[in-house]
């Protein structure tokens, strides 16, 4: 009889690593029943002919949010005390005293955060949450849902979303194993880890030393370390466009060479805006000396912002945008959600460009995947002022400590030295793509076309147990 598992998707994040990609047709030819226990507003049944199992009711207690924000803030002040590092200050966002409603309920966080502030601390406030969602209707209903349908394990595409903590525990209360998959590579140092599972899958070997180092209560045999389907798409050669027909397709000239350059969220980067501006002033003065070249802009996916349009008017003749084949669903930021023909996109056009360059993201590894350079910028710009949050403090952050050297990535440093280095990589002068390469296996793993493999393989491991 097969085994049937639930791939839980509690927002919208996972669609990417577990929908689109070829994550169930492997489990399915390794003799799974695969049915997806979607809590988006996303239809897989209709848009893919998926099995899925709705979630309609999407009541979390009202105080959970209020209670994991604690929680994080706990974590942190224990990762400060206990690793002697300022840095995790960093990651908290500033408290609000606009108003009476505002300035109470921050004052009432700032008490319990003060009284709890102590790995013993950091388990009752997890344990004070799991109570308010056992109490809630939505921990019913997903139980009940569960009774009916009894899968054999379910696994939860991202750890790091408040709607899937009532879903997990009810699965939990059945014992019905519950594995949960860490998202994303900043995710462990930053107190992202908002669900409790019996088993936690990993991108590599550093992950899982940061799951440990960071969740004393986890035992190292609740950890796998598996990869990531996250770059699985970059050597799916059936993805591949010839130059001509994305050139075509995506009205590019032919007889230029483009650059990319990868948005980032307001929060990231709130000037992201004019390093554009800088890459297209490097761009047009190359031109001016005998160069053709263009910018290719992806933005963020998620911003919905209007701060790149006048950069985009006034640099129409360097810059072609190329949104990415996202949909928008809610009003809210995570109802923004990727589809399978984005794969594709992205997949063309770091195979397409010359390099990419943005504010700290994980797209190194993208373009690296096709032995792509990446800048990143890392200077200040003269519009920054109090209260815009400074780009320099993302390169601080842990996980950037993983680069095994300063040449992982090429950083600029002076935008006066942005055009000598655009130049350079353009005549192959200057890469990052060799330490690049050792940076990207130390974060996404030694082998990242076999991820789905080894989730699957992790997968048995558990239910044979």
């Amino acid at each position: 009889m097969k085994k049937k598992i639930f791939i839980f998707l509690p927002d919208g994040v996972g669609l990417r690593n577990f929908a689109f990609t070829n994550f169930k047709e492997i489990g399915e030819q390794k003799g799974y029943e695969i049915t997806y226990w979607n809590n988006t507003v996303f239809s897989l049944k209709d848009y893919l002919g998926y099995n899925e199992v709705e979630i309609e009711n999407h009541t979390t207690h009202p105080l959970t949010p209020l209670y994991s924000r604690i929680r994080k803030h706990i974590e942190l002040n224990v990762s400060q005390k206990k690793f002697n590092d300022k840095v995790y200050q960093t990651y908290k966002f500033p408290f609000s005293y606009s108003g009476i409603k505002n300035t109470l309920k921050t004052l009432y966080i700032k008490l319990l955060i003060g009284f709890n502030s102590s790995e013993d601390g950091i388990i009752r406030v997890r344990k004070r949450i799991n109570a308010l969602e056992r109490s809630t209707s939505k921990y019913q209903y997903c139980k009940a849902q569960l009774q009916e349908h009894k899968p054999d394990l379910v696994f939860c595409t991202t750890q790091r979303a408040t709607q899937s903590i009532s879903a997990l525990l009810a699965a939990q209360d059945l014992d019905i194993p519950v594995v949960a998959f860490v998202y994303s590579w900043d995710n462990v140092p930053k107190a992202m880890q908002v669900v409790e599972a019996d088993f936690y899958f990993v991108w590599s070997d550093l992950m899982k030393q940061e799951i440990l180092k960071y969740y004393p209560f986890v035992k190292e045999s609740q950890v796998f370390v598996t990869g990531t389907p996250q770059f699985e798409p970059h050597y799916n050669f059936n993805l591949f466009k010839s130059r001509e027909a994305f050139f075509e397709e995506n009205n590019l000239d032919l007889s230029k060479r483009y650059i990319c350059f990868s948005g980032d969220d307001e929060t990231t980067s709130p000037l992201d805006q004019y390093y554009l501006e800088d890459l297209a002033k490097a761009v047009r003065s190359l031109n001016a000396k005998g160069e053709n070249i263009g910018v290719i802009y992806r933005k963020c996916p998620v911003d919905t912002t209007s701060r790149y349009e006048d950069i985009l008017s006034a640099y129409r003749e360097e810059i072609m945008v190329i949104d990415p084949l996202w949909k928008t669903v809610g009003k809210n930021w995570n109802e923004i959600l990727p589809t399978k023909e984005d794969l594709g996109l992205l997949h063309n056009i770091c195979a397409h460009s010359e390099f990419v360059t943005n504010v700290c993201s994980s797209t190194v590894f993208d373009f690296v995947a096709h032995d792509k350079p990446c800048i990143y910028f890392n200077y200040e710009q003269p519009q920054l002022k109090k209260g815009i949050r400074d780009i320099g403090q993302n390169y601080k952050y842990v996980h950037f400590r993983s680069m095994p050297s300063q040449e992982s990535v090429v950083f600029c440093t002076n935008k006066l030295d942005l055009e000598n280095q655009v130049k350079q990589i353009l005549d192959k002068k200057l890469s990052n793509v060799p330490d690049g390469k050792k940076w990207y296996a130390i974060v996404a793993g030694e082998n990242p076309t076999f991820a789905s493999e080894n989730i699957w393989a992790a997968i048995n491991t558990i239910i044979i147990k």
